[in-house]
């Protein structure tokens, strides 16, 4: 079967790697290089502690609260176009607590074999730097600490049992920190992994198994008959003709499904990393600061800080504030911290938000040989591999060990 993925991020670029494996004579079609979006600057690593819904309760509350502090870590920009207002609406409709734990079950099923997808990535020859670190998330006030307690339950029933650190235990485990962060869990099985080193190998591998990767080209339309799609016209007027096409290039996924005739309501919450070569200083292990919500990830060589979430921006354009806030947050969380040593230019990309906080996986209905892979807000590194052996069997047979009640949830008719 010849098949046409639009989006060459880490999302897409596992779903070629699948589809390849499963006999698909693959072409990836990218609109500019192959991982330079929010696959470049995310937060390298593989968070399965942190895998969470961003719809939860009182976050479009504590958003509104934060409108005013141009520093917040969760921003939401006033808009007035109908589509916005109309995501927010439903956003707001999934800020609950039963809607909040049915999709934290939701995404740890679905990233439950991550680490066991990216080893068997490296047993078959794909090269990536990756770290087996843990994750800490610290935090400074007990307040957040008893919040975080709440959704303990899920990821011990998933068997993800944290190791839970209070004043002196903190300092011990990670002496970096300083007197500010009191209380903390660990949760051993969260891995880093430098992102650009992932879509390098991926490409090298898509290579060697005949897939066409084609950078820098633009979809300009979509050619139909009857109920399916038959070929995707580029702006340089090049028709790629296929028996079936996958959606997954992030933001513009939304738009990309409306000119087939259906409404996939996917919007940018725009977020920030900064990298710093040499690293300001030594960890030994990464952390998340939950009061900031900043990661701190170490990589080779490296040390890259990513946080905030921007609702509403219709741009990538570095915001010196919220780059400041984020840079604040480690200058506050680290003893000795010396940043202006080998800071790299900050990052700003777009991550693709869907209104439940759930992704979007499946066949359209709009068109009967369309998929789309898309939707994985700031879990699309962690959720990439799983995501992209579920479309494969969906695309192959329409099985799948992911339960109906369950693909019912991601499914891009839901809405």
């Amino acid at each position: 079967m010849r098949t046409v993925i639009v989006g060459g991020g880490v999302v897409g670029l596992t779903s070629a790697y699948e589809l390849a494996l499963s006999g698909h004579d693959v072409t990836v079609i990218e609109a500019e290089r192959c991982g330079a979006g929010a696959s470049h600057g995310n937060a390298a690593k593989i968070a399965i502690a942190e895998s969470t819904p961003v719809p939860a309760p009182g976050v479009l509350l504590q958003g509104v609260r934060w409108m005013l502090r141009p520093d917040s870590p969760l921003s939401i920009r006033p808009s007035l176009a109908p589509g916005y207002l109309k995501f927010l609406l439903r956003m707001a409709a999934h800020c609950n607590a039963r809607e909040f734990t049915v999709g934290l079950d939701l995404l740890l099923r679905l990233g439950e074999d991550a680490n066991d997808l990216f080893d068997e990535y490296r047993r078959q020859g794909i090269d990536f730097e990756m770290h087996d670190r843990g994750v800490l998330l610290a935090f400074a006030t007990r307040e957040r600490f008893d919040e975080h307690c709440e959704s303990l339950p899920a990821f011990e029933a998933a068997g993800h049992r944290p190791q839970r650190l209070h004043d002196d235990e903190v300092y011990e485990f990670e002496p970096a920190l300083s007197d500010r962060i009191r209380h903390g869990f660990f949760f051993p099985a969260d891995r880093q992994l430098e992102p650009d080193s992932l879509t390098s190998g991926m490409l090298t591998k898509l290579s060697a198994l005949g897939v066409d990767v084609r950078e820098d080209t633009r979809i300009g339309r979509f050619v139909r008959t009857g109920g399916t799609v038959t070929a995707v016209v580029t702006t340089d007027a090049e028709v790629i003709g296929a028996d079936a096409f996958v959606i997954a290039a992030g933001v513009p996924s939304g738009a990309l499904a409306a000119e087939l005739g259906q409404k996939i309501p996917i919007y940018s919450g725009k977020g920030y990393s900064i990298d710093y070569t040499p690293a300001p200083i030594e960890l030994k292990t990464s952390l998340t600061l939950e009061d900031a919500r900043v990661a701190v990830t170490p990589l080779n060589g490296m040390l890259r800080l990513a946080g905030t979430m921007e609702f509403g921006s219709r741009d990538d354009r570095v915001n010196d504030t919220r780059v400041g806030a984020i840079r604040r947050s480690a200058q506050e969380a680290f003893r000795g911290w010396d940043g202006g040593i080998g800071e790299q230019p900050p990052w700003a990309g777009s991550r693709p938000m869907t209104p439940d906080g759930l992704p979007v996986i499946g066949r359209l209905a709009a068109a009967a040989n369309v998929f789309i892979n898309s939707g994985h807000s700031m879990l699309g590194l962690t959720l990439a591999p799983g995501s992209a052996r579920l479309l494969a069997g969906l695309m192959a047979d329409g099985t799948s060990t992911v339960p109906e009640e369950l693909l019912a949830r991601i499914s891009p008719n839901r809405f």
